[in-house]
């Protein structure tokens, strides 16, 4: 195989939540994933000094972890779990038991028997906050209080703190001294986060780069009308005027908080949500950045599909991807990698699924397939394959915050004789782009396009209160009638809502139970312009933007009982009252560019049986699943029972129900596949009775390898149906 430069660029950002006029921060999230991956993330790379790697710090991620270490910021999270227990007011009550299970249970409750005991005793879904209350003591008030905020330790972090590790073993019954001890240690992990980083870059493991500074999506800020290219027929804002001048100034200020911090300017910069386009390319070389990075689907636009992937996934002209480019506008030059999707969403999506060292050997066996097909044409340069992915939110999936992982992919890699893990400057200024792009297609790493930022009603209401706020402040600072100190702090909350997160939740792309909040904080920003330049908002500001306001449901429950012969074959009134999940690429903050193989799930049951339906994607099951080697049915409540689907492609695909790593003798689940795949577990097998939860997700395996999972986070809850089900339901 031919040398393989290996670029690990992991992209750590947050969105700026706090609301400084009013002295308020709703959300937790940096201070969270601080402690756990900013910290751990670090750390990981610092045991493995022979690792290299780039590390993408968005400014307004930086300004916030020094408002919680400089300046004794809070947020309403930490302000609820330092509250005494016994001091908690009805509304903090609700806010815990709201808010403090807002992890992913399979990897960060249920491996903690007191946090899992707590979380069935909340019955999140089932029962409201107030309805919850009465159920929690003030000693479970006070445990949950600690748990939500120790599971976003960092496991290494435990691995070095003896006291932490002694105090997570204690599981249960702390004190309120106790409590404060380890907040109190959250925030010392909190102060090590910059200066970990900044050691790393200081001894020359990573390379430090940024972003513009409150993460907006550039192009559009440009020209909304570039959105077009990759839509022709995307219903765009009704107003249309671009703000070049503000893309400058976010790139400027992020540059000059990076140098602040670090004291040395960027070279390399990521493009907010990898968004580029031809005319943003002088703004981002005026600021002294060398370098880009974007997602190959945009390499292939720009080359009219010359470096692009066939329907077997397998690149054309793959020596090409695996290089950077040059591109260059109005006299300026940046050089641009591209990262490599597939592989990056196996990290991103699919590896948590896999045994630590299967996943390894998998990677590395991707890696080398790589450097085996780029070797005829890459002629002295070392085939760069860059995998570029958030550096914070897949860990929440897997194991161990992915810790086993990363240990066993750095030590191999850097044991590997033909892979070398690079910083891409370092590779730049060895291997420098030698071929040039035409022209820059414009787009994001999310499907090449601006789909998920504009073009649906709810992101272009967005866009265009955000014109009418904007053109207010411009004619204030026209008229220069307000103090210039108004002026700069109404700018501020302009530019922070420009940011890509806000609009992000708009649309029926992503939904979380924050999507009404993360509203009214984009609302909050515009209002605050007002505010700072003295007067009153408009009144439109204070109406929600999004129709679902954080009530959007991920799938919809049964309305009747099911009567459904399992056959294969598609019955649209053997379904008409069951449960539906439509697939889709997206979870939560990050979205997997590939589609999936299944496209819609079907749920429901009779008075004996649970009943599960599964479309394929593009035509028929049989067809479109042929390289699936099997299906599991886990059910994560009852704990300890799955059904196995052997050979799913088959008319009767073998059926297998297990219990607790072993087949249960005697249980009569059934499936077919044709057109459709049917299958049905008898409750009884499983040993629930009328009203017990039921609780299960899908996996698609190939070679013995998850490659798909139905739903890509938490699992279809649902109950075992009483007899008078239908009566209930058509009394509802």
């Amino acid at each position: 195989m031919h040398e393989v430069a290996l670029a690990f660029f992991w992209h750590q950002h947050q969105p700026y939540y706090p609301d400084d006029l009013a002295g308020e921060n709703p959300m937790p999230w940096v201070r969270l994933h601080g402690t756990k991956d900013y910290w751990g993330m670090a750390m990981l790379l610092k045991e493995a000094p022979e690792m290299r790697a780039t590390i993408n710090l968005v400014p307004s991620l930086l300004q916030q972890l020094a408002a919680y270490t400089e300046e004794g910021r809070e947020d309403a999270h930490l302000r609820v779990s330092r509250l005494p227990a016994d001091g908690l007011g009805r509304e903090d009550v609700h806010y815990l038991l709201d808010n403090f299970f807002m992890v992913h249970p399979d990897q960060m409750i249920r491996p903690f028997p007191r946090y899992y005991e707590l979380y069935k005793k909340r019955g999140i879904s089932i029962d409201s906050a107030e309805k919850a209350r009465k159920r929690f003591s003030k000693k479970d008030v006070l445990d949950l209080q600690c748990w939500s905020n120790l599971v976003w330790f960092h496991p290494v972090a435990f691995e070095q703190d003896a006291a932490l590790a002694e105090f997570r073993d204690k599981g249960r019954g702390w004190t309120e001294e106790e409590k404060q001890w380890l907040l109190d240690r959250q925030m010392e992990l909190l102060r090590e986060i910059v200066p970990l980083h900044r050691e790393l870059m200081e001894r020359g493991q990573v390379e430090l780069t940024t972003t513009p500074f409150y993460h907006p999506i550039l192009p559009l800020l440009c020209d909304k009308r570039l959105a077009r290219r990759a839509m022709p027929n995307v219903a765009l804002p009704s107003q249309l005027q671009g703000y070049p001048e503000d893309a400058r100034e976010q790139i400027r200020r992020g540059v000059e908080c990076h140098e602040k911090i670090f004291g040395q300017k960027p070279r390399g910069l990521w493009p907010s949500e990898g968004s580029v386009c031809q005319e943003i390319i002088p703004a981002i070389a005026e600021s002294g950045v060398q370098w880009i990075a974007t997602d190959e689907e945009i390499l292939s636009c720009s080359t009219d599909g010359w470096v692009s992937r066939d329907n077997n996934g397998y690149l054309r002209n793959p020596e090409m991807l695996y290089r950077p480019w040059r591109v260059e506008e109005q006299g300026r030059s940046l050089q641009i990698v591209f990262r490599d999707h597939a592989m990056s969403d196996q990290i991103g999506f699919h590896y948590q699924r896999y045994a630590a060292d299967q996943a390894v050997d998998d990677f590395l066996g991707k890696l080398e397939a790589i450097g085996g097909a780029t070797g005829g044409n890459a002629g002295h340069r070392p085939t760069l394959v860059s995998m570029i992915l958030d550096g914070e939110n897949c860990w929440e999936y897997y194991p161990k915050a992915g810790v086993d992982f990363l240990r066993g992919l750095y030590r191999r890699v850097v044991q590997h004789p033909k892979v070398n893990p690079v910083r891409i400057a370092d590779y730049l200024d060895r291997y420098p782009a030698t071929d040039k792009l035409g022209h820059l297609f414009p787009g994001s790493w999310i499907q090449h396009n601006f789909a998920i930022w504009i073009g649906h009603p709810e992101c272009n209401r967005a866009w265009d209160s955000l014109h009418e706020t904007r053109q207010h402040l411009v004619a204030a600072a026209e008229k220069k009638s307000k103090p210039a100190q108004q002026i700069e702090r109404a700018w501020e909350e302009l530019y922070i809502a420009e940011g890509s997160d806000w609009f992000w939740w708009f649309g029926d792309s992503h939904h979380s139970a924050q999507t009404g909040l993360f509203d009214r904080l984009f609302r909050k920003h515009l209002q605050n312009v007002y505010l700072a330049l003295g007067e009153q908002p408009p009144n439109e500001l204070s109406h929600p933007i999004s129709q679902g306001a954080g009530h959007a449901e991920t799938y919809t429950e049964p309305t009747g009982l099911l009567r459904v012969k399992i056959d294969g074959r598609r019955s649209f009134f053997e379904w008409i009252n069951a449960g539906h999940y439509a697939c889709g690429g997206a979870r939560g903050t990050m979205t997997m560019v590939s589609t999936g193989l299944v496209s819609d799930l079907y749920f429901g049951f009779d008075l004996e049986r649970l009943l599960l339906r599964l479309d394929a994607r593009g035509g028929s099951v049989r067809e479109q699943l042929a390289a699936v080697d099997s299906l599991r049915l886990v059910f994560t409540d009852p704990e300890g029972f799955e059904l196995i689907l052997r050979r799913p492609r088959e008319k009767s695909p073998e059926a297998e129900l297990w219990s607790h790593g072993a087949p249960l003798p005697g249980a009569q689940a059934e499936a077919a596949a044709d057109l459709i795949l049917e299958t049905s577990v008898p409750f009884k097998d499983l040993g629930r009775k009328t009203e017990q939860p039921v609780h299960f997700y899908v996996e698609l395996l190939k070679d013995g390898k998850p490659v798909e999972r139905i739903p890509h986070e938490g699992a279809i809850e649902t109950a075992v149906p009483s007899p008078d089900y239908e009566l209930i339901m058509w009394q509802v």
